[in-house]
């Protein structure tokens, strides 16, 4: 099952992304990164119908998607490692990880997604989610697999 971040916005160098880049090299099969972005000046809520369209659009068929966001349910990583294992025993041929914009997902994307992910209470740059969710996928990974990396 290929592990997919489909994100709004674009990378830029710095810190952000060599985190990303450090959890990245330990995932065996890799994360792949789909980004788009609307640069027009639309009302919010235009935008965030853009955005989900967008994203909507790179998603693979049969996808598992899981949508970033601040109202979804909270997972431990043994949950996650959980998901994941169902997901490739269902054949699934990708798991993505959806990151919206500023604003958040537009209501096509919410409602495309399988579930909805938040990462906690707090608001999280969107470039360090990235990092954050290529750290927990590796530790899914750890997880299934019997690796001592999660310790709980």
């Amino acid at each position: 099952m290929k592990l997919l971040v489909a994100a709004v916005g674009r990378w830029r160098g710095g810190p952000e992304r060599a985190l990303f880049d450090h959890y990245v090299s330990r995932l065996k099969g890799g994360l792949a990164v789909i980004e788009v972005e609307e640069r027009r000046p639309l009302p919010v809520a235009e935008r965030k119908a853009r955005e989900a369209e967008l994203l909507l659009a790179q998603l693979p068929p049969g996808a598992f998607v899981v949508a970033l966001d601040e109202h979804g349910e909270a997972w431990g990583s043994e949950r996650l490692a959980r998901e994941l294992d169902q997901r490739r025993l269902e054949a699934r041929p990708a798991a993505v990880f959806a990151i919206g914009g500023a604003d958040g997902h537009g209501e096509a994307l919410l409602a495309r997604a399988d579930r909805k992910l938040a990462l906690g209470v707090m608001t999280w740059p969107h470039m360090l989610v990235r990092g954050l969710i290529a750290e927990q996928l590796y530790r899914a990974q750890c997880i299934s697999g019997g690796h001592p990396y999660h310790r709980s």
